[in-house]
């Protein structure tokens, strides 16, 4: 199958055709990534988390394969409504909301909401005839830069307590959340995570409280270093065998945003000037961290780049089009000398690039360029405005 992770494009016809800088979506790699991470995880149901990458072309193609979305603020309520999405396919799942919130949710018609605390709990309660709970846990985990455990969720042995306090304020138990953190190295603390919520399931059983549902968050890690597809089977293994020791009757859902949306899209720039700085090429370029290359600081990672041409090559810095001095790509990376007008790519920018992208300086933001490698369909958008 033509996907963006074994295709190269002719990325100087596009910029002839639309100008830069520009981003590249694919809609055969959102097919893509969606049915590996489904039959990886076979009988759980995947709910897209929009916050990555909430562009219309990524909805509706998940739309037609089937998923259920994950959202978690009246924005993103918003943009289900205008797709026509299945409220019943939705959960709510930010812990922490205002009573309009809620509201303005349930009046979507998204009933399932996450809680990790008792004033939580009771801002719920005077919806109780209409909500459903999932109670999210904490499994702090070192091993990623973005550990989802320090801002949200309740320690194990909190929970069953919280369980108990949800029922006496009459409202409906849906079920047990977790998210182990972003890009996670291993499948160790999903499994950790998953062994202790079945553990909690039974202590609540005995106590007279079902838990009919288990949402094993996201995390499922992409491969930034080589641009290249992620083994999520052989990842996904371990989780497999442990959601096998989950009592029976308990359904499973997760939360993918950044496996189905990171590797969908590329970046296309250009360098617009050249200077010797320091001893070093220094190549300035029209897009950078204050537009697609923003998740460089919000997200923490290093999207891979390089640029067709070849030549002698010499430790070189790539700086964004703004006037702030923290507007820097990459510094030290390995380029061939480049001349004004010359393209800079950059691979697995799908998640927390647009998303996070900002219009500082009244810099304008990339163009959004959607194809189809399956179904050789080529259009072209405009980023979002907030």
């Amino acid at each position: 199958m033509n996907n963006l992770l074994n295709t190269e494009l002719d990325y100087q016809d596009l910029v002839s055709k639309y100008g830069s800088p520009l981003l590249v979506l694919d809609k055969a790699t959102v097919r893509h990534q969606y049915r590996s991470l489904r039959d990886a995880l076979p009988g759980v149901t995947l709910h897209y988390a929009l916050k990555p990458l909430p562009q219309d072309a990524v909805i509706d193609v998940l739309e037609e394969e089937g998923a259920c979305f994950d959202l978690a603020s009246n924005g993103e309520v918003d943009i289900m409504r205008e797709h026509g999405i299945n409220p019943a396919k939705c959960i709510h799942t930010h812990p922490i909301k205002k009573p309009s919130d809620i509201s303005y949710a349930l009046d979507y018609g998204c009933r399932v909401f996450v809680a990790d605390n008792v004033c939580e709990l009771e801002k719920l309660a005077e919806f109780k005839d209409q909500v459903k709970v999932l109670i999210r846990v904490s499994f702090p985990n070192p091993e990623t830069k973005v550990d989802l455990s320090k801002k949200f969720g309740a320690l194990p042995e909190e929970v069953l307590p919280l369980l108990e306090k949800a029922r006496d304020l009459g409202i409906e138990i849906y079920g047990l959340s977790f998210h182990v953190g972003s890009q996670v190295k291993t499948a160790k603390r999903h499994v950790e995570a998953v062994t202790a919520c079945a553990d909690i399931i039974r202590e609540a059983a005995a106590k007279g409280i079902a838990i009919n549902v288990l949402d094993i968050g996201g995390g499922f890690p992409v491969d930034y270093d080589n641009a290249g597809e992620t083994d999520i089977r052989e990842f996904c293994k371990p989780i497999v065998a442990a959601l096998a020791n989950v009592p029976e009757g308990v359904r499973i859902i997760a939360e993918p945003g950044r496996f189905i949306s990171a590797p969908c899209m590329i970046g296309i720039c250009s360098v617009t000037g050249k200077s010797m700085r320091f001893g070093k090429p220094w190549y300035y370029l029209d897009d950078g961290v204050y537009c697609s290359y923003s998740g460089q600081i919000f997200d923490h990672v290093v999207y891979p780049k390089y640029t067709q041409k070849t030549g002698a090559i010499a430790c070189s810095v790539l700086a964004g089009p703004t006037c702030d001095s923290i507007d820097i790509i990459a510094e030290d990376i390995p380029l061939p000398e480049l001349e004004v007008g010359d393209l800079v790519i950059g691979k697995m920018m799908g998640a927390y690039t647009i998303a996070t992208a900002t219009n500082f300086n009244f810099i304008p933001q990339a163009k959004i360029v959607e194809i189809d490698l399956e179904r050789e369909a080529l259009s072209i958008n405009f980023p979002m405005v907030a």
